[in-house]
């Protein structure tokens, strides 16, 4: 269950260092580009809305990045910095290499033989939210394969 904890945690410090290291540049980029509009886009997962048995640290941690981009959505909003967050459902990744063999066994018993969501879905996604007028903003979009459930 907490297989993935040290994984997650690099993952937070991750995020917290983009947003120190990102922050001043958007602000900027949004008092002074052509748009006068910056975006940061989060990638978390549909995982931070359905909790599983089994998920409980992934879980967790994909809810963090929603209550985190949401916050940070607040702080930066007045400065034209808008923050999204993109939840995807499976996606065909790396990420499963990374997982032990019963926890790899779990997730292909979830998910079975459904197609899965290939980055050029997310990267699709990300490009719609970004280009969107500067009066709007698109604060998240859960995106799942067709065939998945949960």
């Amino acid at each position: 269950m907490f297989a993935r904890g040290d994984e997650e945690k690099a993952a937070w410090v991750k995020l917290f260092h983009a947003r120190e290291a990102a922050l001043p540049h958007l602000v900027s980029a949004a008092a002074g580009a052509p748009r006068q509009v910056a975006d940061l886009v989060n990638i978390s997962s549909v995982a931070g809305r359905i909790a599983r048995n089994g998920s409980a640290v992934y879980n967790a941690t994909k809810h963090g990045v929603g209550a985190f981009s949401e916050a940070l959505r607040q702080e930066v909003t007045t400065r034209h910095v808008r923050v999204s967050v993109i939840e995807p459902g499976v996606t065909e990744t790396e990420l499963a290499g990374h997982n032990r063999p019963e926890v790899l066994d779990q997730i292909n018993k979830r998910f079975g033989d459904i197609t899965r969501l290939q980055a050029e879905d997310i990267a699709e996604t990300i490009g719609f939210v970004v280009t969107r007028p500067r009066h709007m903003i698109i604060n998240e979009v859960m995106i799942r394969p067709t065939e998945q459930e949960g």
